[in-house]
């Protein structure tokens, strides 16, 4: 089992950058892909980025490659989603999800963090 809790969101301009924590609690984290979704108003949640359990590997979605940089800390059961350059369209709330699989899919994660808000003004 895994609880998440995301921390770090707040209202920046376009162009800053912020920094959103997941901190996880239960040994399942170490071997958990981590993954980040964002949801805005009135639209669909998406996918934003992976990391799998070692970090050796990860995945973005095309909106945000070259600008966030998805990252853990298994030592501190913490990941993280380094966001720079942001642009009005990144405003959202952010969840952070852990499966034992690699994937994009929803569903395929079993637990979900209560999510973090960004909001980017232009």
């Amino acid at each position: 089992q895994v609880q998440l809790a995301e921390s770090g969101g707040g209202s920046v301009q376009a162009g800053d950058s912020l920094r959103l924590s997941c901190a996880a609690s239960g040994p399942a984290f170490t071997w958990s892909t981590m993954t980040w979704f964002r949801q805005a108003p009135g639209k669909e949640r998406e996918f934003v980025a992976a990391i799998t359990w070692s970090g050796t590997r990860t995945d973005y979605a095309d909106s945000v490659k070259g600008r966030f940089t998805i990252s853990r800390d298994n030592a501190k059961n913490t990941a993280y989603l380094q966001m720079n350059s942001l642009k009005p369209e990144d405003a959202a709330r952010y969840y952070c999800a852990a499966a034992p699989v690699w994937s994009r899919s929803q569903s395929e994660y079993d637990y979900w963090g209560q999510g973090t808000q960004v909001t980017v003004s232009s």
